[in-house]
Protein backbone atom coordinates (compact mmCIF):
# COMPACT_ATOMS: atom_id res chain seq x y z
CA UNK A 1 0.00 0.00 0.00
CA UNK A 2 1.52 3.18 -1.47
CA UNK A 3 0.78 6.32 0.36
CA UNK A 4 0.43 9.50 -1.73
CA UNK A 5 3.20 11.24 0.19
CA UNK A 6 5.74 8.27 -0.22
CA UNK A 7 7.99 8.81 -3.16
CA UNK A 8 9.93 5.55 -4.32
CA UNK A 9 13.59 4.83 -6.01
CA UNK A 10 14.07 2.27 -7.41
CA UNK A 11 17.81 0.33 -6.84
CA UNK A 12 18.59 -1.65 -9.15
CA UNK A 13 20.82 -4.53 -7.11
CA UNK A 14 22.26 -8.25 -9.01
CA UNK A 15 19.44 -10.48 -8.06
CA UNK A 16 16.30 -8.00 -7.35
CA UNK A 17 14.75 -4.45 -7.85
CA UNK A 18 14.89 -2.87 -4.42
CA UNK A 19 12.69 -0.22 -3.21
CA UNK A 20 13.70 2.28 -0.24
CA UNK A 21 11.67 5.15 0.65
CA UNK A 22 13.58 7.83 -0.62
CA UNK A 23 12.72 11.21 1.94
CA UNK A 24 15.32 11.68 4.31
CA UNK A 25 15.85 10.09 7.76
CA UNK A 26 16.68 11.30 10.85
CA UNK A 27 18.93 10.03 13.18
CA UNK A 28 21.10 11.14 16.76
CA UNK A 29 24.77 11.79 16.61
CA UNK A 30 25.17 8.54 18.33
CA UNK A 31 23.78 6.54 15.93
CA UNK A 32 24.95 8.20 13.22
CA UNK A 33 28.37 7.45 14.32
CA UNK A 34 27.43 3.66 15.40
CA UNK A 35 26.10 3.09 11.85
CA UNK A 36 29.20 4.68 10.38
CA UNK A 37 31.40 2.61 11.89
CA UNK A 38 29.52 -0.52 11.40
CA UNK A 39 29.89 -0.10 8.03
CA UNK A 40 33.65 0.97 8.29
CA UNK A 41 34.05 -2.37 9.90
CA UNK A 42 32.34 -4.39 6.94
CA UNK A 43 29.42 -5.65 9.03
CA UNK A 44 26.73 -5.10 6.09
CA UNK A 45 26.71 -6.94 2.45
CA UNK A 46 27.97 -4.49 -0.37
CA UNK A 47 24.07 -3.54 -1.63
CA UNK A 48 23.53 -2.88 2.38
CA UNK A 49 26.32 -0.32 2.33
CA UNK A 50 25.28 1.28 -1.01
CA UNK A 51 21.84 1.82 0.62
CA UNK A 52 23.14 2.75 3.85
CA UNK A 53 26.19 5.44 2.84
CA UNK A 54 23.11 7.13 0.56
CA UNK A 55 20.57 7.34 3.18
CA UNK A 56 23.63 8.60 5.80
CA UNK A 57 24.61 11.32 3.25
CA UNK A 58 21.13 12.63 2.95
CA UNK A 59 20.27 11.95 6.85
CA UNK A 60 19.16 14.62 9.29
CA UNK A 61 21.35 14.56 12.10
CA UNK A 62 20.30 16.08 15.83
CA UNK A 63 20.47 15.63 19.13
CA UNK A 64 18.59 13.15 21.15
CA UNK A 65 16.49 15.63 23.05
CA UNK A 66 15.37 16.97 19.74
CA UNK A 67 14.52 14.13 17.57
CA UNK A 68 10.95 13.92 16.89
CA UNK A 69 9.00 11.45 19.32
CA UNK A 70 7.60 8.95 16.36
CA UNK A 71 11.29 8.55 14.68
CA UNK A 72 12.65 4.48 14.94
CA UNK A 73 15.66 5.47 17.37
CA UNK A 74 17.55 3.19 20.17
CA UNK A 75 16.14 3.06 23.64
CA UNK A 76 12.87 3.35 21.85
CA UNK A 77 9.34 0.66 22.06
CA UNK A 78 8.71 0.26 18.47
CA UNK A 79 5.64 -1.80 17.29
CA UNK A 80 5.66 -2.77 13.32
CA UNK A 81 4.26 -5.06 11.09
CA UNK A 82 6.62 -7.08 8.93
CA UNK A 83 4.79 -7.94 5.99
CA UNK A 84 6.70 -10.61 4.79
CA UNK A 85 5.33 -13.46 7.42
CA UNK A 86 2.14 -10.73 8.28
CA UNK A 87 3.47 -10.92 11.74
CA UNK A 88 3.40 -7.95 14.26
CA UNK A 89 6.04 -7.26 16.56
CA UNK A 90 6.92 -4.96 19.72
CA UNK A 91 10.35 -4.70 20.53
CA UNK A 92 13.09 -1.87 22.16
CA UNK A 93 15.44 -0.80 19.84
CA UNK A 94 18.74 -0.72 21.92
CA UNK A 95 22.68 -0.44 21.29
CA UNK A 96 24.52 -3.82 20.15
CA UNK A 97 25.94 -4.44 23.73
CA UNK A 98 22.38 -4.10 25.13
CA UNK A 99 20.57 -7.12 23.32
CA UNK A 100 18.49 -9.45 25.38
CA UNK A 101 16.37 -11.86 23.13
CA UNK A 102 14.32 -13.03 25.64
CA UNK A 103 13.40 -9.37 26.81
CA UNK A 104 12.61 -8.27 23.22
CA UNK A 105 15.34 -6.09 22.93
CA UNK A 106 17.06 -5.78 19.58
CA UNK A 107 20.14 -4.02 18.52
CA UNK A 108 19.70 -0.84 16.34
CA UNK A 109 22.22 -2.88 14.02
CA UNK A 110 20.33 -5.58 13.72
CA UNK A 111 18.59 -6.55 10.20
CA UNK A 112 15.17 -5.12 11.38
CA UNK A 113 16.82 -2.31 13.48
CA UNK A 114 18.82 -1.07 10.74
CA UNK A 115 16.13 -1.25 7.92
CA UNK A 116 13.74 0.50 10.23
CA UNK A 117 16.41 3.34 12.12
CA UNK A 118 15.42 6.93 11.29
CA UNK A 119 12.35 6.21 9.92
CA UNK A 120 8.98 7.24 11.47
CA UNK A 121 5.44 6.08 12.17
CA UNK A 122 3.72 5.25 9.12
CA UNK A 123 6.56 4.32 6.91
CA UNK A 124 6.70 1.36 4.94
CA UNK A 125 10.34 0.17 4.16
CA UNK A 126 11.79 -2.37 2.14
CA UNK A 127 15.32 -3.95 3.12
CA UNK A 128 18.02 -6.41 1.56
CA UNK A 129 18.78 -8.22 4.50
CA UNK A 130 21.28 -10.87 4.69
CA UNK A 131 18.26 -13.40 6.27
CA UNK A 132 16.63 -12.16 3.25
CA UNK A 133 14.20 -8.94 2.10
CA UNK A 134 12.34 -7.49 4.66
CA UNK A 135 8.92 -5.42 4.09
CA UNK A 136 8.78 -3.32 7.40
CA UNK A 137 5.86 -1.28 8.58
CA UNK A 138 6.23 1.23 11.78
CA UNK A 139 3.03 1.39 13.18
CA UNK A 140 4.00 2.71 16.71
CA UNK A 141 6.93 4.50 18.57
CA UNK A 142 7.22 5.03 22.49
CA UNK A 143 10.00 6.81 23.89
CA UNK A 144 11.37 4.60 26.74
CA UNK A 145 11.74 6.73 30.10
Amino acid sequence: MLFSEELYIILYGNEANKKVMSHNIILTTGTYDLIKDHIRRKKVTPQEEELLLGQLKNASQVLRKNLPEDIVSINRKITYKDHTNNEEKTILLVGPEKVKVSKKKISVLSDEGIAMVGYKVGDLIEWPAKKGNLKLEILKVEVEA
